[in-house]
């Protein structure tokens, strides 16, 4: 049902693309010489365009995982309290994103630092195609700024680290067998949204498996319980990516290469001064609207990675 429910949004999709141009055509058809059908025609044609450009997107979905929600978590590097906020700043760029395109977002865990912004964050985004969009931007990305946290207002680089999970449904999951003796769960209270129920109980669950190191967590929920099954779901997710790792051994294509967090290994660079520009170090593509790109216009470099990697294939 899910296959054929998708089936019918592209064929959907088609239709409108194919429809707005024989609207455009019978309007220039009947009023050639007015301007303002001239400005409508090129708006139509305009949209048409740009579902094109999705639906070439889509197409470039061919990967294992590529049509699932994904789990994205975002950790500070190098920087400090200034790689922190631009961990907090990454965040809203990716949560942006995920609004544009109307992909449901829940953050499962966040713990904040010290000073300022973020040591970490963990959260789902669910839409079709998300993991295979969000794939792209697993990596080390690199911020150049006059810092808001130095006195002497000089201008500091700081790095954060965006890593890109699949999310598995049950049936996947459940090629997954996790022997409990080799899990250590963890309660504390949650220091995150809730009110003052949350940060009076342990309600917050972080889970260590211990053969491979992982650790998840999980803090927005009300019950330990509930808390507890979104760690595991987290950390199952984890470790199917890990298998699917393992077995392709194709590691670049799934989950790509770990970096270390700091200089020299960024994927993108974001310079707001002593210039503004954006650039993606493995395609080449850059742009100085650096405002809209932190609020999430990130398309301009998802889409040239997408034809970049589909001609590797």
């Amino acid at each position: 049902m899910k296959e054929l429910a998708e089936l019918r949004d592209e064929c959907a999709a088609i239709d409108r693309i194919s429809q707005r141009l024989r609207d455009s055509r019978e309007i220039l058809g009947l009023f050639a010489d007015d301007p303002a059908a001239e400005g409508e025609v090129e708006q139509s044609i305009g949209a048409a365009a740009t579902g094109l450009d999705e639906l070439e997107m889509a197409a470039s979905f061919s990967g294992e995982f590529d049509h699932h929600n994904a789990i994205l978590s975002i950790f500070a590097g190098a920087g400090g309290v200034d790689a922190a906020d631009w961990t907090a700043m990454l965040a809203r760029m990716y949560l942006r994103w995920a609004e544009s395109k109307d992909f449901a977002t829940r953050i499962v865990e966040e713990s904040a630092a010290e000073e300022a912004g973020l040591k970490s964050i963990t959260f789902f985004v669910r839409g079709r195609n998300a993991y295979g969009m969000l794939e792209s931007e697993r990596g080390v990305h690199r911020l150049v700024r006059l810092s808001p946290f130095d006195a002497a207002h000089r201008r500091h680089t700081s790095f954060a680290a965006v890593d890109v999970i699949p999310e598995v449904d049950a049936v996947e999951s459940a090629q997954i067998d996790i022997n409990p003796d080799d899990l250590r769960i963890e309660t504390f209270k949650s220091g995150g949204a809730g009110g003052q129920y949350v940060n009076k109980t342990e309600s917050a669950v972080r889970v260590v498996h211990v053969p491979t190191g992982i650790v998840v967590a999980s803090q927005q929920e009300r019950s330990q319980a509930q808390n507890r099954d979104v760690a595991l779901g987290i950390l199952r997710a984890r470790l199917v990516a890990r298998a699917a790792e393992e077995r392709d051994r194709k590691l670049a294509d799934l989950r790509g290469e770990r970096q270390a967090n700091e200089w020299g290994s960024q994927i993108r660079s974001y310079v707001l001064q002593p210039y503004q520009l954006v650039k993606d170090h493995r395609t080449g593509v850059e742009t100085g609207n650096v405002s809209a790109v932190l609020d999430g216009q990130i398309d301009t470099f998802i889409w040239p990675y997408l034809q970049q990697r589909r001609a590797l294939a």
